[in-house]
């Protein structure tokens, strides 16, 4: 029986691991990856300490962080689900069952995918949605970013620096997000955008080969690319979770206890939630860390008193 099971990988899990690991409680990390979303990022310039940083790094600073306390990670175990018995909780995984006394759900977001031909038979040939992972893959070609946010924008800069041409098709009448981003893309001599663009279909036999659209005027357009980074937002990963209470964006919803000074707490006594997989507005990196901090602090009042109702 452990004190606690942390589920995600990412920088909300692995800041409340470091917490638990000072306090010697008895707990696991049950991670797809070390690193989570911030593993896929590129360039990081807003997290405290690192000036100019990115994803790999950031990720990697993490993981020596986790390993100089000797966190117990079950990498590469993804959970499928969440049973409770009278207070405490059972994890389960392909690989196991874990007992625990409580639960903290930090398994953040995945890519969100397109849902048009020609992507699912692709993934992998071509088709990506992790720009960082993959924009070197396409050095001298031709890639085609599908997206409209700051993700998009990010990916689309990243990629001008190996390919040789690089298209945004936005479904949004212009781009949205960070300014200077939006600055960069528009003095760019290799990234064009199609703004009110809808994707229809990505092309391709045993690789991609193009991708077609629809713009606003009805007119249909193909486009001859190599790659394509799907940059359209992320949904929250909580395929495993049927126990806690969700918002309309399935996100779960996280709530205080101001009498009890605790925080991030679930519609679940016992099971506490924080980063992107909450309905917390703000999803950032250092956010995410600070508010896995705030719910593993919370998990040290609730395991040391068991008060009722949370």
């Amino acid at each position: 029986m452990y004190d606690l099971v942390i589920i995600g990988g990412g920088p909300a899990a692995l800041a409340a691991a470091v917490y638990a690991a000072r306090q010697k409680i008895s707990f696991i990390v049950i991670a797809e990856n070390v690193g989570g979303q911030t593993a896929i990022s590129a360039d990081i310039e807003n997290y405290l300490g690192f000036p100019s940083t990115n994803g790999p790094e950031l990720s990697s600073s993490f993981e020596k962080h986790i390993n100089k306390y000797g966190v117990e990670v079950k990498e590469g175990e993804k959970a499928l689900g969440i049973q409770k018995s009278g207070k405490n909780f059972t994890v389960k995984t392909a690989a196991a069952k874990y007992e625990t006394k409580a639960v903290l759900i930090a398994s953040g977001k995945k890519p969100r995918k397109l849902n048009v031909p020609g992507e699912d038979k692709l993934s992998g040939k071509g088709v990506t949605y992790c720009a960082t992972c993959d924009a070197p893959v396409f050095a001298g070609k031709g890639v085609a970013i599908i997206g409209g946010g700051n993700s998009a924008m990010d990916a689309a800069l990243l990629a001008e620096k190996y390919s040789n041409k690089v298209y945004i098709i936005n479904i949004n009448p212009e781009l949205k997000g960070d300014a200077i981003m939006m600055g960069s893309i528009r003095k760019s001599r290799k990234v064009t955008v199609f703004n009110s663009s809808l994707t229809t279909e990505i092309v391709g036999e045993k690789t991609v080969a193009g991708v077609k659209f629809r713009q606003s005027s009805g007119s249909e357009k193909t486009i001859s690319v190599q790659g394509v980074f799907i940059e359209i937002g992320y949904i929250p990963s909580v395929d495993f979770d049927r126990l806690t209470q969700k918002n309309k964006w399935n996100e779960i919803i996280i709530h205080d206890d101001t009498e009890h000074f605790v925080s991030n707490l679930t519609s679940v006594p016992g099971i506490f939630a924080a980063g992107d997989v909450t309905d917390v507005p703000e999803k950032q990196i250092i956010v995410a860390a600070g508010e896995g901090v705030k719910a593993v602090l919370s998990i040290f009042k609730y395991l040391g008193s068991q008060v009722q109702g949370y």
